[in-house]
């Protein structure tokens, strides 16, 4: 993604926290009850991986216990990334042949501070919050492998997870 676009999305975001009502001239039906229902919950979902880091430091040896910490730390960021670069994309693009969306959303492209047709959030919001369970979810299995995985293969584990299973089941569902 250009890093013109980066700044773009972040210059919007923050437009759109500061004077949604400027930010929003002209678009779609934002519901501000909604919106900030869905950034409180976007908030407490990422809240869930640093508790369960900690959850799952406590259930290993001492020696492991940072290692453990920063699986779940990790897949925060790692998870992020693959998520806004070609996640959303495969989850909730248009349909192909019923098993995964298109690449109509690659790198965020489209995906704005206004409302779909239908919608009453932003559609940068939904993907967030959307975001925060691709996040926890490879954070969840970094359970059952705590202690038994070099963390360069949690982190070619959690690259493919996402585009190869998490968003096609996402897909699915939504």
């Amino acid at each position: 993604m250009p890093i013109s676009k980066l700044v773009k999305i972040i210059t919007a975001a923050v437009a759109f926290m500061l004077a949604p009502e400027v930010a929003l001239a002209g678009g779609g039906t934002i519901d501000s009850g909604d919106t900030a229902w869905m950034l409180v919950s976007s908030a407490l979902v990422l809240f869930m991986t640093p508790g369960l880091a900690f959850f799952y430091g406590g259930m290993v040896r001492n020696k492991n216990v940072l290692s453990t910490l920063m699986h779940s730390y990790a897949c925060m960021s790692v998870a992020t990334l693959v998520w806004v670069v070609v996640g959303y994309t495969l989850a909730f693009g248009d349909d192909i042949g019923g098993f995964v969306g298109n690449l109509k959303y690659l790198g965020l492209d489209g995906v704005g501070v206004d409302a779909s047709e239908g919608s009453t959030i932003p559609d940068l919001l939904f993907m967030v919050f959307q975001g925060m369970f691709a996040i926890i979810t490879p954070a969840l299995i970094s359970g059952a492998y705590a202690e038994r995985m070099k963390f360069s293969a949690m982190l070619i584990f959690t690259v493919l997870w996402i585009p190869l299973v998490y968003a096609p089941v996402c897909h699915w569902v939504w």
